[in-house]
């Protein structure tokens, strides 16, 4: 069955490109040039992904995204935006976003940048195993997430994330070697994306994210997981 996904677009032009680019690339899609009815189809649900402006007419999609993440942790959703400041992209991640595409963006790397996406939202085959450390419970097959018994709430990205991380426990990985690895792409401007994710990771995880028991930073390095309390 074809992935869904759902185009959230005022530029009517941009809009039916991206349409034609992603049908031809196998994939189902509806688009709406309106973020009132966008925030509503994205609420209602069944898409895949979420391909969302920033800009738009009667609701932005920085409060879509808001929105949506109140009941939806795992659809992932892509920001495609023409506001490019480091403050933007914060933002737009804080919020609930996997990813932050700036316009123009070349069509080709955009979709593999949606494949990407669905490939780390999809469920491994695998068997994946539960990590547990002590009272720290990482479910790979329902994307549950626990401390002692209470659930944290985590998007689709920073539940890879952390299961990478704790795949690994006491590994040091540097931001680059976390693009490729739980991104799925290298880009030495994307970096920032790592440490907005780590941030959100430690606000949910920790109980004082200036001193993570968890999520550790390596200066000069990159990060790990190890629990030490």
């Amino acid at each position: 069955m074809s992935q869904r996904i759902l185009i959230i677009e005022d530029e009517l032009d941009l809009a039916n490109l991206l349409v034609i680019n992603l049908n031809q690339a196998g994939f189902v899609t509806e688009q709406t040039q309106c973020g009132k009815q966008g925030l509503a189809l994205a609420i209602g649900g069944g898409f895949d992904l979420i391909l969302l402006d920033v800009m738009l007419p009667q609701v932005d999609g920085i409060e879509i995204c808001r929105q949506v993440r109140l009941t939806d942790p795992l659809t992932p959703i892509m920001m495609l935006t023409a506001r490019d400041t480091e403050t933007d992209r914060v933002v737009g991640l804080e919020t609930g976003a996997d990813d932050y595409v700036v316009k123009p963006c070349g069509l080709r790397e955009l979709i593999a940048r949606v494949r990407a996406l669905l490939r780390r939202a999809a469920v491994s085959e695998e068997s994946p195993k539960n990590l547990i450390f002590g009272q720290f419970t990482i479910d790979p097959v329902s994307h549950k997430v626990c401390n002692r018994d209470q659930e944290i709430s985590l998007t689709s990205t920073e539940f890879d994330l952390l299961y990478y991380l704790a795949s690994h426990p006491t590994q040091v990985f540097s931001r680059a070697q976390l693009l490729d690895s739980v991104w799925g792409y290298h880009h030495l401007g994307y970096e920032h994306t790592v440490n907005s994710h780590i941030n959100r990771l430690r606000a949910k995880l920790e109980k004082d994210p200036q001193s993570p028991k968890f999520v550790h930073t390596v200066w000069g390095v990159g990060y790990k997981f190890e629990c030490t309390g």
